[in-house]
């Protein structure tokens, strides 16, 4: 069963090649992250924020080329995670027919977000994240310390000049 999902929060930080995106089950409680690139993590933030740039982007080529072959990108489906990777793919219509290409989460997030594209995630890749959780291993929790840590690093520096 798939489970509606909606991205809740992206962390960019330039300064690691660890970005996170996380996502939040529509109308419910449960959430995850999913570690991305840099690029990836800068295409969504430009597409949620709507800026638009002078030449097409990897992403925008894309949804162009879908476009103009006639289809329309209907959902984005994560179906399963192994050993930490999370797997996606686009469900494109063109003639009455869903065509299946298999994707990155980041690419594909980044490809529908700026049409509000509906995500889906199996019910399996919510606890395998779960699972995760509870291990200890959320890579959200640990980026938020070290932005707290370069924050209080910062604070002291500002406190070196006074």
């Amino acid at each position: 069963m798939n489970i509606p999902m909606q991205l809740s929060r992206i962390f960019i930080r330039e300064m690691t090649d660890m970005q996170i995106i996380e996502l939040t089950e529509v109308g419910g409680a449960r959430s995850f992250p999913i570690v991305i690139g840099l690029p990836e993590a800068i295409a969504i933030d430009r597409r949620l924020k709507g800026i638009e740039i002078p030449r097409p982007q990897t992403h925008d080529l894309l949804a162009n080329t879908i476009e103009a072959l006639g289809g329309e990108l209907l959902r984005i489906e994560i179906p399963r995670v192994e050993q930490g990777t999370y797997f996606a793919r686009l469900i494109i219509s063109k003639d009455a027919q869903e065509i299946e290409v298999d994707s990155r989460p980041s690419d594909a997030i980044a490809l529908g977000i700026a049409k509000g594209v509906p995500i889906l995630v199996a019910e399996e890749v919510l606890q395998a994240a779960s699972s995760q959780a509870e291990a200890g291993m959320n890579p959200v929790t640990e980026m938020s310390a070290d932005m707290e840590d370069e924050d209080d690093d910062q604070d002291d520096d500002d406190d070196e000049n006074l």
